[in-house]
């Protein structure tokens, strides 16, 4: 037996990615609450969701190096204990001010928190189990605590107010960061609880870079000129102005133009991410079979530029004005599509630049941590001024089919891509 305490870490990063969401997205179910007692209009709601953002940018790509300095355990555990802080802190806002301050700060927290996950994955999995488990942690951890999180957190504003969810998600992280410093090493070889035979298929489906702890520098004019990294970053901004879209302005759209309460709101927004959970899970085990069939990063290309434009075409009939349930049919569709991705993007950073995984993952995250700045506050002044979603669709239809043909038409194998086999006799010799 090789044993499976590789899948105990895996579990353990999925509830402290689920967690994580859960503490970003519940600002969205607050929104009638907030904008009534701030007196706020959709622009700057639309402020207030890009605000988190613009942390998240700056310390998922000024932070990404620093992971791959000092290790993902300190990383990991830093990150948690400060996003759970700024949670608990949300809750006792008192202006608009403040309250933008605080989501930046929270997003600042949070922004290493993928690109070290990232890393921990290159060095705790061989190649062929990557796509499983980042499914697995993006599955549950990104579209799985939405689909939750929308009835237990309307529940719990309905019941003990708006405040009451930042508090109890802040309390929940601060212990799960407890378990992680307990658990979790940088890497599984020499750890005790990893048995020998483990140890060894772990290392055994790792390149030559993936066996280090720690990189001493970070070669940025490679991250800068990988072609394939800059395609994927506009793909994950792509992707990132539909998902920061719906999690932001889901709430509002099913309120605002829909006329639901807050409890209906919760209960609508449901079935957008349960597929989404389905479609992430499904999307890992896809690249994995893939990459099994026709080992190289091209295979994954593809199966982006399919789910983008597939996500992007989807969205087309919104345009229309479809009825409430026509309208969330065609949201999960789109979303479904595009969170089959969900876990490939870190697979494809990992990929193309293997000697420094958190570097390139936090190049990605950037991109995607832009999407979050630019679409709740477009979506919000378009709003504001047209009185319609319509604009904001027409934005993510346009992206998700201009980043499916840069996906299909323009990525290229990487040279000097290697069969698992290979992989596998370049570490045994």
């Amino acid at each position: 037996m090789k044993g499976k305490f590789r899948w105990v870490i895996v579990s353990i990063i999925a509830l402290t990615i689920l967690i994580n969401y859960l503490d970003r997205s519940a600002l969205g179910f607050a929104n009638g609450a907030i904008t009534k007692q701030f007196n706020i209009n959709n622009a700057e709601w639309g402020l207030i969701g890009s605000a988190f953002s613009i942390g998240y940018l700056i310390l998922s790509f000024v932070g990404s190096p620093i992971i791959d300095k000092i290790g993902v355990k300190k990383a990991l555990s830093l990150s948690a204990g400060l996003w759970s802080v700024f949670s608990i802190l949300t809750a006792f806002m008192g202006s608009f001010v403040s309250l933008f301050l605080v989501r930046v700060l929270l997003g600042g927290s949070e922004g290493p928190a993928f690109p070290a996950v990232s890393r921990g994955i290159s060095r705790w999995l061989p190649g062929k189990e990557r796509g499983k488990a980042l499914g697995m942690i993006v599955g549950f951890g990104v579209p799985f605590s939405l689909m939750i999180g929308g009835p237990i957190i309307t529940q719990l504003m309905e019941s003990l107010g708006w405040k009451s969810p930042f508090v109890i998600l802040g309390a929940l992280g601060l212990i799960l960061v407890g378990i992680w410093l307990w658990l979790f090493k940088d890497s599984p070889i020499g750890y005790h609880r990893v048995s020998p035979q483990e140890q060894e298929y772990i290392k055994s489906g790792l390149v030559e870079e993936e066996t280090t702890e720690h990189v001493k520098k970070v070669e940025w004019k490679k991250i800068f000129t990988n072609k394939n990294l800059l395609i994927s970053a506009f793909g994950y901004f792509s992707w990132g102005f539909m998902f920061w879209g719906f999690m932001y302005w889901l709430p509002g759209i099913l309120s605002q133009v829909y006329h639901l309460n807050i409890v209906k709101v919760g209960f609508f927004t449901v079935l957008p991410w349960a597929v989404g959970t389905v479609a992430t899970i499904a999307g890992g085990l896809i690249a994995d079979q893939l990459y099994r069939r026709k080992p190289g990063i091209r295979s994954r290309f593809n199966l982006i530029g399919i789910c983008l434009l597939l996500s992007g075409a989807s969205l087309i009939p919104i345009m229309f004005n479809p009825s409430l349930y026509g309208a969330i049919t065609f949201i999960s569709l789109g979303v479904g599509f595009g969170m089959v991705t969900g876990s490939i993007w870190w697979i494809v950073a990992i990929d193309s630049a293997p000697d420094q995984p958190a570097a390139a993952s936090g190049f990605l995250n950037a991109a995607f941590a832009l999407a979050g700045i630019v679409a709740p506050t477009a979506m919000g002044v378009a709003i504001q001024i047209t009185g319609s979603f319509s604009a904001g669709f027409g934005v993510m239809i346009v992206l998700a089919l201009l980043s499916s043909i840069g996906f299909l038409f323009f990525t290229k194998e990487k040279q000097g891509t290697i069969s698992e086999e290979q992989r596998i006799k370049t570490i045994v010799h």
